[in-house]
C-alpha cells in the first residue's frame, strides 16, 4: 500500500466558506481521494488553516509550513507521494511575497521531503487564484488587492521550480474556482472535482 501525504493549508483542511467549519471526510478533497483510490493507497491528511509555506507564521510552528514539514517527516520517512499545496497564505499583504522568496520557499519544502526520503514523488500544487470577492469577506484583514496581484505574479514560479527539481505539478485552478462567498476557499462540489481529477493523475503515475 502506497502512502500519500496531503500537506497543505485550509483548502486541504477543508474549510467551509459559508460557516467557517470543516467539511467532513467524505466532502473534502483529501478525504474523497482516499475513497477513490481504495485499498491501493493510504491518504494522510495534513491540512492546517492559515498555514504558510515560506514564511514564519506568528500563529505557531504547525502554521509555519516550511519549518514544520521537516519535523513532521522525521517520523514519516515512508511517504511514497507528497502533495505540497501551500503558497496562498504567503500572499497575505504583511509577508511581502515575491518571485525570489517564493522560489526559495518551494525549494525548502522540496528539500525537506527529499531529505526524509529521496524516493518520494513530490507533487507541487500552486496557490488558489483568489478573486475580488475576498475583498468583501472577513479575510480582507489578511488579503488585499496587492495579494491578488502577487499570486498572479509568482504563479509561474511553482511550475518552473517543480520542473527544475524533478517534481510533478498539478494545478487545481484548471478545474475549479474559489467560492464566491470569500474568493478563497472551495465549495463542496469543487472539492469533489479536485479529488476526481487528482485521483486520475495519481493512477497515471503507476
Amino acid at each position: 500500500m502506497k502512502k500519500i501525504l496531503c500537506y497543505g493549508d485550509s483548502n486541504t483542511y477543508g474549510f467551509i466558506p459559508q460557516t467557517c467549519g470543516r467539511y467532513d471526510k467524505n466532502s473534502r478533497w483529501s478525504g474523497i481521494l482516499s475513497e477513490l483510490l481504495d485499498e491501493d493507497f493510504e491518504i494522510i491528511e495534513e491540512g492546517m488553516n492559515n498555514r504558510t509555506g515560506f514564511f514564519k507564521n506568528p500563529e505557531g510552528l504547525k502554521q509555519s509550513g516550511g519549518e514544520y514539514l521537516s519535523i513532521y517527516l522525521q517520523n514519516r520517512k515512508d511517504i511514497d507521494i507528497c502533495m505540497l499545496a501551500l503558497g496562498t497564505n504567503d500572499a497575505q499583504f504583511f509577508y511581502r511575497l515575491n518571485e525570489q522568496n517564493c522560489k526559495k520557499g518551494i525549494e525548502n519544502l522540496i528539500n525537506s521531503v527529499k531529505k526524509a526520503n529521496p524516493n518520494t514523488k513530490i507533487i507541487i500544487i500552486p496557490p488558489v487564484k483568489i478573486t475580488q470577492n475576498i475583498l468583501n469577506s472577513m479575510f480582507s484583514m489578511m488579503f488585499n488587492q496587492k495579494s491578488i496581484e502577487t499570486i498572479q505574479q509568482v504563479f509561474n514560479v511553482f511550475e518552473q521550480t517543480a520542473k527544475e527539481n524533478n517534481c510533478l505539478y498539478f494545478d487545481f485552478n484548471e478545474f475549479v474556482e474559489p467560492s464566491t462567498t470569500d474568493g478563497l476557499h472551495y465549495s463542496r462540489e469543487s472539492h469533489k472535482i479536485i479529488a476526481e481529477n487528482i485521483a486520475q493523475f495519481i493512477r497515471s503515475l503507476s
